[in-house]
């Protein structure tokens, strides 16, 4: 019964307007408060226990790794790099776009920066291109889904810890379904350019001497990434030493060989982190806490009972999981449901038989779809603000998007190879 008033209390002030993280907070506190069995206090140790952990130190330094390259003029140097090599084909712009996408997510780990800074770049030159504003925005918030998959994704941290799962192992399973998003996206994005009359003119490919002035101008950008999957794979650090690393790698680049970076800069740019490490820390204190009560009621142990009764087949439990994370998707933020869902899920994902690794990216891919949806989709806002795109248009273009990420959610969903290949070989 307490935990039927916990529920009810949350989405209540869920529907009140009331941010998830702060509505978990104060559904927790109730039932702690009327809870006879439990100290007041108990619910500051919940949440304190669940943030004071060496493996999440990696999300405050990827965060803070990710948001200093926007200032070390890494982003401009990516752009002319994918703008070497995409921008002579059919929607060529449209395609750089996807490009810069894959590049940049080995950077941020945040979706929101990458929307949020192709919002900024790209979308005014593709207005120009006369591709129209809504098109370009939701391409952009689109593509801007492959981020949380191409190591170092802030989600494959979060999944990871909360799920007890390699980190190590996530980062190297998500680089080959991340570059299947992108391929698809890619394909995508030329049909619909080719229907369309997106930049359909003939354009003279890149000279090699051009390919190799942009690669070289791109290149210690492009290491990052493969210092990282390198070092966590030949044990010279861990995931979170990796995301110092980043940190001291984004600094370097900045004030000694870029020297773009200011001493101004580098407070904004660290205000941004502290503010947006906030954000997160506070929405995994609030899960914890919340994932604590639903562990203490037994909650996922009736609902592994209750699904595996009449669920026989690992591939029909992932087909309705892939139904149920798109639809809460839409209405709860995905970081919050990631906390709150990984506890609950796992028992099931352990009795069908499959791997956690491959569950991971399936389940941050079904959850990305709810960014680029309403009434939540907090990507489809952020972006959507930046360019002065209304919803209703927003949502006209997106849809062919949500497909693609269908097909990429099903493919990884049901073949595992896609996501286990890599971390077995290495």
């Amino acid at each position: 019964m307490m935990l039927a008033i916990t529920l009810i209390l949350m989405l209540l002030l869920m529907v009140m307007n009331i941010p998830v993280a702060y509505a978990m907070i104060a559904a927790c506190a109730f039932y702690f408060i009327f809870n006879d069995s439990f100290a007041n206090e108990i619910l500051i140790q919940r949440m304190m226990s669940g943030i004071e952990s060496f493996p999440l130190l990696a999300i405050v330094f990827f965060v803070t790794a990710g948001i200093l390259m926007n200032y070390t003029g890494i982003t401009e140097r990516m752009l002319r790099f994918a703008q070497v090599l995409t921008g002579h084909m059919t929607g060529g712009l449209a395609k750089v776009n996807v490009l810069l996408s894959v590049l940049m997510g080995g950077l941020s780990g945040s979706n929101i920066a990458d929307a949020a800074m192709q919002s900024k770049v790209l979308v005014p030159e593709m207005t120009k291109r006369n591709y129209p504003p809504a098109f370009s925005t939701a391409l952009t918030a689109a593509t801007s889904l492959i981020t949380p998959i191409i190591p170092p994704g802030i989600a494959l941290i979060m999944y990871g810890y909360i799920g007890n799962v390699s980190i190590g192992r996530l980062f190297m399973a998500g680089i080959v379904p991340g570059l299947l998003l992108s391929v698809i996206f890619l394909i995508l994005v030329h049909f619909l350019a080719k229907k369309r009359g997106f930049e359909v003119e003939k354009k003279p490919a890149a000279k090699p001497k051009e390919i190799l002035f942009a690669s070289k101008d791109a290149i210690l950008a492009i290491l990052l990434p493969i210092i990282i999957i390198g070092g966590i794979r030949f044990g010279v650090f861990s995931p979170t030493e990796a995301g110092a690393v980043a940190v001291i790698y984004a600094l370097l680049l900045g004030f000694l060989i870029y020297r773009q970076m200011t001493g101004r800069d580098l407070y904004v740019a660290l205000k941004e982190s502290v503010n947006l490490t906030a954000t997160i820390m506070v929405i995994i204190a609030a899960g914890t806490a919340f994932g604590w009560i639903l562990t203490l009621e037994q909650v996922p142990q009736f609902l592994t009972e209750w699904v595996t009764g009449f669920i026989s087949s690992p591939a029909m439990f992932l087909f309705i999981v892939m139904i149920f994370l798109i639809a809460v998707g839409t209405l709860i933020e995905g970081n919050v449901l990631l906390i709150i869902l990984t506890p609950i899920l796992m028992p099931m994902v352990l009795s069908f038989g499959i791997d956690p690794v491959q569950f991971g990216l399936f389940f941050i891919l079904c959850l990305s779809v709810g960014t680029i949806t309403p009434p939540v989709g907090t990507i489809m806002f952020t972006t959507a603000a930046i360019t002065k795109v209304k919803i209703e248009d927003f949502i006209k273009e997106v849809w062919p998007f949500w497909l693609a990420l269908i097909v990429a959610i099903l493919l990884v969903a049901y073949i595992p190879a896609l996501s286990l290949w890599l971390p077995s070989i290495l």
